[in-house]
């Protein structure tokens, strides 16, 4: 992935203005010389804006012919198009990429500017945490989400908590439906590694057919995937015995498995237009990821105070669902809305196609060898998982 200079070249000079054709592409004007022209007058690249205003703008047209837009949340009114504000250079390169984004950055500061109307947005345990900062942020921009939580009241109380804080009623966007990924435990499966990995996983594989050309897949992981097993096996991804077990080590085994499978899984839809990222939200995000281990409780309480807020947290699992900087390009690990260079064992192809191998055995094992999804042609998801079915008319 290459890098572009930063911000500061894309100051225009004394004279200059930036406007927008029919088309969406950014054209100057100098109104010293009376000339205009494609190119930026100092980088020498080109821009284009999105194809809608920012969720809440309207464009409008006076009596006298001139162009105001409107912001329908706060009232204001401007003659500049507000979409000038997060133009995006024209790529030469499809993984050319100028870092916009970083730690301090939240998931609605990424999505200022963008209307995400008529996007559709699926995200587990979307009730609480990191899950549910990002369902709102995307919600407010128009996105239609699908909370899907194990907990069902649990789901429509988050979405009511959105009705009350928000002025937009954007908790109409939102929808609840139950989505155990908790129930293959019952199979004898570690818990740590059947939530991370396994039931996503399989998730995946039955949303499968529903994935158009333009979908992104995106897999919230962990930098702890560095610190983890050097092969796959199954009785290292699920221990047997205690005497295998030890919760730190289960979760970090099943953040790398995160990564792997995000990297078989882009090669696999390659092919398709679908783009696949795995990510690191941040270190001991004050989550309830901590509410079942009291040496996680121990240390959440000591480095809260210099951790990301869910906010923060949110913002690159937002970037990547959303930001028009990584259209074409797969396969990618980020962190602070960044590519970044995962582990060794991350980068190991054999070991991403032994995981992948390993999983549809163990799906295959628990419903059959004729389970859905497993043939690439969803029907209908296993009682496991959704357990509300979807009319026409919704």
């Amino acid at each position: 992935m290459n890098f572009v200079d930063d911000d500061s070249d894309d100051e225009l000079p004394p004279g200059w203005e930036e406007r927008v054709a029919t088309d969406g592409s950014v054209y100057y004007a100098n109104h010293l010389t009376k000339n205009t022209q494609w190119t930026h007058p100092r980088t020498g690249r080109k821009k284009k804006v999105a194809g809608t205003l920012p969720f809440g703008w309207e464009r409008v047209v006076s009596s006298n012919g001139e162009v105001v837009y409107v912001n329908h949340e706060d009232e204001s009114t401007t003659y500049t198009d507000p979409r000038l504000a997060f133009a995006v250079e024209e790529k030469e390169h499809a993984n050319d990429y100028r870092q916009r984004f970083d730690a301090s950055s939240t998931a609605l500061g990424v999505l200022v500017g963008r209307d995400l109307s008529g996007r559709i947005a699926v995200i587990t345990g979307a009730n609480s945490g990191i899950g549910f900062e990002t369902a709102r942020s995307l919600a407010k921009h128009g996105c239609t989400v699908i909370f899907a939580c194990r907990n069902l009241s649990a789901a429509e109380e988050a979405i009511e908590k959105i009705r009350t804080e928000e002025r937009l009623n954007i908790a109409d966007n939102c929808v609840a439906i139950h989505l155990d990924l908790v129930s293959l435990a019952s199979d004898g499966l570690e818990m740590t590694f059947q939530v991370n990995h396994l039931s996503q996983f399989y998730l995946t594989l039955l949303l499968d057919p529903l994935l158009i050309l333009g979908s992104r897949v995106v897999i919230v992981s962990s930098e702890s995937h560095s610190l983890t097993m050097d092969n796959i096996e199954p009785l290292t991804l699920s221990p047997d015995t205690s005497r295998h077990y030890w919760d730190m080590t289960a979760y970090n085994n099943s953040k790398l498995c995160n990564v792997l499978f995000g990297r078989q899984l882009a090669k696999n839809l390659q092919n398709r237009g679908i783009s696949v990222f795995s990510l690191h939200p941040g270190n001991m995000v004050a989550t309830k990821l901590s509410r079942n281990w009291w040496l996680y409780k121990l240390l959440f309480a000591f480095v809260r105070p210099f951790t990301k807020s869910l906010q923060q947290a949110s913002a690159t699992s937002v970037y990547c669902a959303t930001a028009p900087d990584v259209i074409g390009v797969t396969g990618v690990y980020f962190n602070n809305c960044c590519p970044c260079q995962e582990s060794d064992a991350a980068r190991n192809d054999e070991m991403a196609r032994t995981l992948w191998n390993v999983s549809i055995d163990m799906i295959k094992n628990i419903f059959g060898s004729n389970a859905s999804g497993l043939d690439k042609k969803l029907i209908k998801p296993e009682k496991y998982f959704i357990r509300r079915n979807f009319d026409e008319s919704e």
